[in-house]
């Protein structure tokens, strides 16, 4: 049985309540952006490698949150539409674009509802940053969905936690990981009540509940080739631009604000960087 859209207002309650500690976070670097015109986020910055020329592209950032990686690549040249179910997070996404000069469209929508909001086969970048697809509880859905906003010849960027560590307890237990969550999709979300968020703040959150769902490369991949994606590049990355696992295991960040094990880090996958292309046929 497929989940209801409970999920959807447990989670927007969450994102929404977490949105003024996200803006005033070092990570996040909001001010940042008015002040250095050359300022990219720390998850753009990372993939810029891998970008290449985004210049003159007409692209959408899904679930965008506070705009900050699609101001990013906006500075970057591309003409950017974000697309995020959090209104307060657009409205810090606005005014931050608004600080920088750059003519970025904000738009209130569930992801899943992105073609019908957006208009179909309108752009060639579909992006998606870290941590996004962990809250939609189909994979497939979403591989409908990019496929459906990309003209023929698009590409899809994202860069997402790896299935691996989303199967993982973010506590490690005296120095130990540990397998907790499932790594295959399932119709049921996990449930989590955690009064904290990602980002360093003595805040403590009322609306603390959230419904996430993991899944793993093969069905991701085969999603996306399902909607007649294909796979272009796969990079997996030892590195997190979170403390993603709590316990004292993790490394302090690096220099690009990326975190790892403190030992072995090659032992853990954290994040990867995608991309695919829509066939023109």
């Amino acid at each position: 049985m497929a989940p209801s859209d409970d999920y959807l207002e447990v989670n927007l309650r969450n994102w929404n309540e977490r949105v003024p500690a996200h803006a005033k976070a070092t990570s996040y670097a909001v001010a940042r952006f008015a002040e250095d015109p050359d300022f990219l986020s720390e998850v753009v910055r990372f993939d810029l490698p891998r970008l290449g020329d985004v210049s003159g592209l007409e692209g959408v950032h899904l679930q965008c949150h506070m705009g900050t990686d699609t101001v990013s690549l906006a500075r970057l040249g591309a003409r950017m539409t974000g697309l995020d179910f959090s209104e307060p997070a657009l409205e810090v996404a606005r005014g931050l674009a608004a600080s920088t000069g750059h003519d970025v469209t904000f738009v209130h929508s569930d992801v899943y509802r992105a073609v019908e909001v957006l208009g179909g086969e309108r752009f060639d970048l579909v992006y998606t940053g870290v941590g996004a697809l962990c809250w939609l509880p189909s994979v497939r859905r979403w591989a409908e969905v990019v496929s459906g906003l990309l003209r023929p010849g698009g590409r899809l960027f994202i860069r997402e936690g790896h299935p691996m560590l989303w199967a993982l307890d973010h506590q490690s237990h005296e120095g130990e990981i540990r397998l907790r969550f499932d790594y295959f999709e399932k119709d049921e979300p996990d449930v989590m009540d955690d009064p904290g968020t990602y980002v360093d703040t003595d805040q403590k959150f009322e609306h603390g509940v959230t419904h996430t769902w993991n899944r793993g490369f093969g069905e991701i991949i085969t999603a996306l080739m399902d909607t007649g994606m294909r796979l272009t590049s796969l990079e997996e990355h030892d590195s997190a631009p979170w403390r993603a696992i709590e316990g004292g295991v993790m490394a302090p960040a690096d220099e690009h604000g990326e975190h790892r094990l403190k030992e072995r880090p090659a032992r853990l996958p954290q994040t990867y960087t995608l991309q695919a292309v829509k066939d023109p046929f």
